[in-house]
């Protein structure tokens, strides 16, 4: 399972590309015949990259299961009972530990993308001539945003991660530990289903699709709402997670 880890996430970079193929195909005012091939695209990318954070996520449950037993050997601990009260406590925890995870991820991404909007404001602003074509704009700052807003923003979730584990198993207790331990995930399926919602329901292509749109309708609408949500979810939240555990 861990040797597939690397295929299957590599995977992941298929549906993205595809689906920044199609704005730039929207933007620049192409047919629509090539929105129709890219959002066919990128819903066969939004499916393999499923499928690669399932390998993940797989794999760290797994992973997670043999440091569990042997966090569980090394404690002494011969039972985990969730009557216990201490040990419910950390499951409530736990539980809630990966809700707070994704939220604040989730906020990054939103977070991050205000800053790439706010710098290309201010190219317009401050660069005579970009307006009309006449200049060229700040491509490296541009750039630079990325990798410097997914390092900084990645620190309170990073702490978050390792807080907890050591105040609950330094001043109450290996038993409450075992109960933060447990996590379960849905994240990444969730966000590529939602994303493929959208266009199932814009291709119209079978009955059911049909039946619930056509583009405009509630459940379109809905689906389109739904649609910015998705990407942070299935693309930072989802994966992010597997490190959670």
């Amino acid at each position: 399972m861990f040797s597939r880890i690397a295929t299957g996430l590599a995977l992941d970079a298929y549906g993205p590309i595809s689906d920044n193929a199609g704005g730039l195909a929207e933007m620049a005012g192409m047919s629509h015949k090539i929105w129709v091939k890219t959002d066919a695209l990128n819903a066969a990318g939004n499916t393999t990259a499923a499928i690669g954070k399932g390998f993940a996520i797989g794999s760290a449950a797994l992973f997670s299961l043999a440091l569990f037993g042997a966090f569980v050997s090394r404690a002494g601990i011969k039972t985990v009972d969730v009557l216990t009260p201490k040990v419910f406590i950390g499951l409530i925890v736990g539980a809630m530990l990966h809700y707070w995870f994704s939220a604040m991820t989730m906020k990054n991404v939103g977070s991050a993308a205000l800053k790439r909007v706010d710098e290309v404001r201010r190219q317009f602003n401050t660069i005579p001539g970009l307006r009309e074509g006449r200049a060229k704009p700040d491509y490296a700052t541009c750039v630079k945003l990325s990798p410097n807003a997914s390092l900084n923003e990645m620190i309170p979730p990073g702490t978050l991660v390792t807080l907890p584990p050591l105040i609950a198993g330094t001043f109450f207790g290996v038993e409450i530990l075992a109960g933060v331990l447990a996590v379960a995930i849905s994240a990444s399926n969730t966000g590529g289903a939602w994303d493929n919602a959208k266009k199932y329901i814009e291709a119209g292509a079978f009955e059911h699709a049909m039946s619930v749109g056509p583009t405009g309708s509630d459940c379109h609408n809905a689906a389109v709402i739904g649609d910015p949500t998705s990407d942070p979810l299935k693309d930072t939240s989802g994966p992010s997670l597997n490190i959670l555990i």
